[in-house]
């Protein structure tokens, strides 16, 4: 209680896409006239100007020129209890995107190795009707909670927390929007969704759609608040999904706390009530490492149910309830331009009302992880 107590406020950043002001580029009835000459013109040698500006500012890609991104996070983790351990690729994650014009653009990111397999994950192409607007068409992560909605490269420990990954993780195939209000940090989104997943879409009819919404609000002393709903329909029933939390970003001090219920309807199932908090210190350094963080998190979660029935049409628990303590340090690497390098130590203590009843993954462990963005 006086960990979740400490750990009352949070920061998650209003999304990219919402800051960002492109320039539009607009063809005039002069320019048109002009192409044939500024064609010819191009095979020449650049003027003396030209090429001052070139090394004054560098070269610059056109905007049309997609940009490549990715993550890799290899791991190795070692099981207490049971004196074992192994190595891993967590994530092997590249990004394809760019815009097509000052309207519409486009993403495709695919992870070469999510636990061993090969996933698509977002698909999607994009519109900028107006500034501080987003609609998005396609395969994407949807627009729900704090923690579950981060990319890997933007985690701060070396597993996610319950509410990301067991609770309120859903990636889906819709339709969705984001606005930002003017002259303020207030972000809306929403959206609907096939609820079939990534893989099941080509023979997938459905007579109702699942729909989320999510409202962040960026307020002064970097403090953030979230809230989301959202409703999914797996084949045991529906289920509500009501999410808040905080978060608190103040000199080297980071707070987190984020809270999940489910609700499933039509079923026998209880809700399943998830929480989360953490608290980071991060202490800059000018050595070999540029940064140390200090890692301790606190998350909980109820018995939980995919609610997938099977063929009798029943649902049954698929993780047991649990609690976990993690501590760790996080080592932060200096690095060329944006690209981004940590070494994310970590120690689990998990607690359950039946120890047996563990996953063989999801038990007491040290984990050491390499985590390299660019």
């Amino acid at each position: 209680m006086v960990l979740a107590a400490f750990l009352c406020a949070l920061v998650t950043s209003v999304p990219a896409w919402a800051d960002e002001d492109r320039d539009e580029e607009e063809k005039t009835e002069t320019a048109k006239a002009t192409e044939a000459a500024e064609a010819a013109e191009a095979t020449e040698q650049p003027a003396a100007d030209d090429e001052e500006k070139v090394k004054e500012e560098g070269f610059q890609l056109p905007k049309w020129m997609p940009s490549i991104t990715g993550t890799i996070r290899a791991k190795g983790e070692y099981q207490t209890r049971e004196n074992e351990g192994r190595f891993q690729v967590r994530t092997a994650r590249m990004a394809l995107e760019g815009e097509v014009s000052s309207l519409l653009l486009y993403k495709a990111e695919i992870d070469f190795s999510d636990e061993g397999n090969i996933k698509m994950l977002d698909a999607y192409v994009g519109a900028k009707p107006v500034k501080g607007m987003l609609v998005r068409l396609g395969q994407m992560r949807v627009p729900y909670s704090i923690d579950a909605h981060r990319s890997p490269h933007r985690q701060f420990f070396a597993n996610r927390s319950f509410i990301a990954k067991q609770v309120g993780n859903v990636r889906d195939v819709g339709l969705a929007v984001g606005y930002t209000l003017p002259k303020t940090d207030l972000t809306i989104e929403g959206g609907f969704f096939n609820g079939s997943g990534l893989t099941d879409q080509k023979n997938y009819w459905t007579k109702e759609l699942n729909f989320t919404t999510k409202v962040q609000y960026v307020i002064p002393w970097g403090l953030t608040l979230e809230a989301s709903v959202q409703q999914i329909s797996p084949t045991g029933g529906k289920v509500y999904l009501y999410d808040g939390g905080v978060t608190l970003q103040r000199g080297r001090w980071m707070l987190e706390a984020e809270y999940l219920r489910k609700h499933y309807r039509n079923t026998t199932l209880d809700n399943v009530d998830a929480f989360d908090c953490f608290a980071i210190y991060s202490i800059p350094v000018k050595k070999v490492i540029n940064r140390v963080s200090i890692l301790l998190r606190y998350d909980q979660m109820g018995d939980h149910s995919d609610c997938v029935a099977d063929d009798d049409g029943k649902v049954y628990i698929t993780d047991a309830a649990r609690k976990r303590i993690t501590g760790g340090v996080t080592l932060g690497f200096p690095t060329y331009h944006k690209l981004k390098a940590e070494l994310r130590l970590n120690y689990e203590k998990y607690f359950y009302d039946d120890y047996d009843q563990a996953k063989t993954s999801e038990r007491d462990k040290a984990v050491m992880e390499l985590m390299v963005h660019f």
